[in-house]
């Protein structure tokens, strides 16, 4: 998602944020204990983690653990500004359970997904479409049978030819 968004996908972005910002804000809030002034702190934090993504480093941290590490730095920087302490201590704030994956999965993910989108690019065209459809897109069968004009059950072969010619390729480029 961070590589995305550094590529200026907002979309990306946008999802990184539904996923971090409940995690970071408990991090601020623990820290600065205001809320409002938690939420400007929260703010400030995504607009650095937008403006650096491109120097986010998987094979050094998760995404959650970074932009941590920036909302735990930002919140601490607010604390110095305005000279008091902080309510809670600071290696409490950081306890937050990261359950993202790690770099090695996620580079396994990606390499999975390529040999699963070659697969589909070595199928007849309307196998993989029908493919595509039933299992990328949620469409149903019944659905797509309507769309293609086709008997539900040639649609239903259509997916199974297709889908043992994708295993048979997957397994062959395993072996």
């Amino acid at each position: 998602m961070l590589a995305r968004a550094a590529d200026g996908d907002e979309a990306s972005f946008r999802l990184f944020y539904d996923r971090t910002s409940a995690k970071l804000f408990g991090i601020i809030l623990r820290i600065l204990v205001e809320r409002g002034e938690a939420e400007d702190v929260l703010q400030e934090v995504y607009v650095t983690v937008w403006r650096k993504a491109a120097e986010f480093d998987a094979a050094r941290a998760s995404p959650v653990t970074w932009a941590a590490t920036i909302a735990r730095n930002r919140a601490i920087d607010r604390i110095r500004a305005r000279g008091s302490r902080p309510v809670a201590p600071l290696d409490e704030a950081m306890d937050v359970r990261d359950d993202s994956p790690g770099a090695d999965v996620l580079i396994d993910i990606a390499n999975d997904a390529a040999r699963v989108q070659a697969a589909l690019a070595a199928l007849e065209p309307r196998h993989a479409a029908a493919i595509r459809s039933c299992y990328f897109e949620g469409v149903t069968y019944e659905a797509l049978a309507a769309r293609e004009g086709v008997p539900i059950g040639t649609l239903k072969s259509w997916v199974r030819r297709g889908m043992m010619r994708m295993r048979q390729g997957l397994e062959a480029g395993a072996a």
